[in-house]
């Protein structure tokens, strides 16, 4: 039998908001405290993420931070023809200041703040929870270019994200920006069923879990808003049981090589990209939330 009605409705629910933001503004005053190692430099302080996003559910816990230096970028200029890439190489030169610095002085901070609360991984800085503060993650990056022209620096196009490195130097680009304003687009466009679609399909895979239906982290947030961002206008809205339905057989259906993320810059299904999700994982979410809905009761 079907999910209910009333357990859809549940599970639209945004989450509660306070602790987020109380965590957030607190760890954005620690970053923009005055006499860091880099306070002579441009950088950004902005929320990412679910609570970025409004679409986080009662059972998240983590705030997704992203510290961004814009006084030096990092590039992809790949898509240009070889006489811009030398256009391009003629008019740029190294910064001074890199992002394995900043990075290092975020760190130093952040400490000065927390103490041992902070902890550095491969990808983001972890800070551990603490009375009303909840877990955040800080992921220091730096301003990021995908060119399409560049003949000079008064006649350029590119697409403005962020870039970081993994542990083992991996670049890693991504555009949450841009994400960020599609998914608000695509809500308004769906008359505000687009977000809580979203929290429906979060929580129904946090329930998958629950059940051993799926491993946790086989289907993480970013691209289940990849997914239904690709949905067209129309399937959404009258009511969740419908919206979930005629959502799910479109997703079913779909020729995934043509699916992007929300950014609409990256391919939402591929193999071997780490700014995607592999087929079989999407094949497997899709197959453990028809489960899921046929076996409910």
């Amino acid at each position: 039998m079907a999910i209910p009605e009333s357990q859809l409705d549940i599970w639209s629910k945004q989450g509660s908001v306070t602790q987020s933001k109380s965590t957030y503004a607190t760890i954005k005053n620690a970053l923009k405290a005055a006499g860091t190692p880099y306070a002579d430099q441009s950088f950004e302080c902005f929320l990412q993420g679910s609570y970025g996003n409004d679409t986080n559910v009662y059972a998240e816990s983590d705030v997704d931070i992203v510290m961004k230096i814009d006084s030096i970028f990092y590039h992809d200029i790949s898509r240009l023809p070889q006489a811009e890439q030398a256009a391009y190489g003629g008019s740029h030169s190294d910064a001074s200041y890199a992002l394995s610095d900043f990075k290092r002085d975020v760190t130093n901070a952040l400490r000065m703040r927390f103490g041992v609360d902070v902890q550095s991984g491969g990808k983001a800085i972890w800070i551990k929870p603490s009375g009303g503060r909840r877990n955040a993650d800080v992921l220091v990056a730096a301003d990021f270019r995908r060119y399409y022209e560049f003949t000079s620096v008064t006649n350029q196009r590119y697409a403005e994200g962020i870039c970081f490195f993994l542990a083992d130097g991996t670049q890693v680009e991504n555009f949450p920006k841009q994400h960020s304003r599609n998914c608000t687009a695509k809500h308004q466009a769906t008359n505000h069923w687009f977000k809580p679609t979203v929290r429906i399909f979060k929580n129904m895979r946090n329930r998958m879990i629950e059940d051993g239906l799926i491993e946790d982290g086989l289907a993480p947030s970013y691209f289940l808003e990849g997914l239904l961002y690709n949905v067209p206008h129309e399937k959404f809205g009258n009511a969740y049981e419908n919206t979930f339905v005629e959502c799910f057989n479109w997703a079913f259906n779909a020729d995934v090589s043509k699916l992007v993320c929300a950014n609409g810059l990256h391919w939402l299904v591929r193999d071997g990209s780490r700014t995607s999700w592999p087929p079989v994982n999407y094949s497997e979410f899709l197959d453990a939330a028809r489960q899921l809905w046929n076996q409910w009761s």
